[in-house]
């Protein structure tokens, strides 16, 4: 603001124009000083940003010696010269309770009307000032109908804060303020003028209810700064965007890969779990869940348990983290490829069938293959009309693959029929009578031996007496 302007287009730009209330449907708030100057854009002792304040010469200061030609010069010397739209400094030294009498140092006191000490509504005057106290005044009028001198104290902080706030914005830094109200579509936020903080904006996710925000102290960014029209636009979110992002760089920065930590299940998912590692959240796959077979990760771990993760792979770039609960755990594999050889005899559990054979579980969580060949001594036909799910069976370690980390087994290999029929031991078997060669001949014989002749003699002999042939 230049000395230049009209004193009725600064106090329009201080006022925000149309008053404090922002306009209906629209998310901006009328900018005018305030009471609170937060500690991110307080003004400091060595910070002049805005208008200097003028401050009057104390009679103190005039030497001791002034002869009486000098003494109109030297009270003129001391009279303090200003216009409206200067900001002053100046004492308070009375309270009532609709308004404060500011020395300034001119013929006579500033009066400051309550509405223009704060941006805040329904304060008493000891809420903002106390006797005695050093404050910055704008002058509104030199004199009004009633000649006296009308200052704004709100107005006067919204000249200094607001050249800080634009240094904020710049910097990229954040403001503090307290939530003074809640409005249409947000909330309004004392940060020396009146800040806007859009509903969408408050918190990392939609906020319903504003109210219990109402007297809290947030910190937020400058998202929006626009003096001719008044608006200053903040954004709570992007401030806790950006801390996260400071916290989620140190915490990974902090993940070594291999380590072994303590977190907590956050959500499970159809294929694994996010586990909450006091910082961030990590991924288990479903892989990583359990040395044995998981059908869904649900089977494993609840929201809420607590479980030891080792920490596979960090990838800082997307911040991703890679987990395994199975890997804290001894491998069981490890410990069955140790304990058993191919040859060995192994008490499992079927837990799957499937066309070509079944799955057999030995140990805590070898699976094995039983091929449908295996099953039985006899023609399998379906794995299903031999084995059921849970059934527990001897097997035979057949085959091991450590590389692949597989291993196949045998049902009737582990059979005493089949030991036996391999040694040479075979059960009895039901035989047929034993026939000697000589009889088999005899039998043969008869079998070809037909005697035509008396059979045919027969045969004529029974004619004749029954008289059949003859003439």
């Amino acid at each position: 603001m230049t000395e230049s302007t009209p004193l009725h287009q600064r106090q329009e730009e201080v006022s925000g124009g149309t008053g404090d209330k922002p306009e209906e449907g629209t998310e901006s708030s009328s900018m005018e000083g305030g009471e609170t100057v937060p500690p991110s854009v307080r003004p400091h002792a060595n910070t002049n940003l805005g208008p200097a304040a003028i401050k009057a010469r104390s009679v103190s200061s005039l030497p001791d010696d002034i002869g009486p030609e000098d003494f109109a010069a030297a009270i003129a010397e001391t009279v303090l010269e200003f216009k409206e739209g200067d900001i002053i400094e100046g004492t308070v030294v009375n309270m009532e309770q609709d308004e404060v009498l500011v020395d300034i140092g001119y013929k006579s006191e500033g009066v400051v009307p309550l509405k223009e000490l704060s941006i805040r509504k329904n304060v008493a005057p000891s809420d903002i000032v106390s006797i005695g106290e050093l404050i910055e005044v704008l002058v509104l009028e030199k004199e009004d109908e009633q000649g006296r001198l009308i200052l704004s104290k709100k107005r006067a902080v919204y000249e200094r804060v607001w050249g800080q706030i634009e240094s904020v914005r710049e910097q990229g830094g954040t403001v503090k303020g307290t939530v003074i109200e809640v409005v249409k579509g947000g909330l309004i936020v004392d940060i020396g003028l009146r800040g806007f903080l859009p509903a969408s904006l408050v918190d990392l996710r939609r906020v319903r209810d504003l109210d219990p925000f109402v007297g809290e102290d947030i910190e937020a960014k400058v998202i929006e700064l626009d003096r001719n029209r008044n608006n200053v636009v903040l954004s709570r979110r992007a401030y806790l965007e950006e801390a996260q992002a400071e916290q989620r760089n140190a915490f990974l920065n902090s993940l070594v890969e291999g380590e072994v930590r303590t977190g907590i299940v956050s959500s499970v998912v159809n294929f694994g779990a996010f586990v909450d590692l006091g910082g961030m959240d990590g991924l288990v796959h479903v892989s990583e869940l359990s040395w044995q077979h998981v059908n869904h990760p649900s089977e494993v771990v609840k929201v809420g348990q607590k479980v030891s993760i080792r920490v596979l792979d960090i990838d800082r770039n997307r911040e991703r983290i890679s987990l395994s609960i199975k890997q804290t755990t001894t491998d069981p594999w490890q410990e069955f490829s140790s304990e058993f050889e191919v040859g060995s005899i192994v008490e499992g559990e079927v837990i799957k069938t499937v066309p070509f054979g079944a799955f057999v579980a030995v140990g805590n969580g070898v699976e094995g293959l039983v091929h449908v060949s295996e099953i039985a001594m006899h023609r399998v036909e379906s794995p299903e009309l031999e084995l059921s799910i849970g059934q527990q069976v001897k097997v035979k370690l057949t085959e091991m693959d450590e590389a692949r980390r597989r291993v196949s087994f045998s049902i009737k290999q582990a059979l005493p029929e089949f030991s036996a029929r391999k040694t040479g031991h075979r059960p009895p078997r039901r035989r047929r009578p034993v026939v000697s060669e000589f009889e088999r001949a005899e039998k043969k014989e008869e079998t070809r031996t037909f005697d035509v002749d008396a059979s045919l003699e027969a045969i004529l002999q029974e004619l004749k007496e029954r008289g059949i042939g003859r003439r």
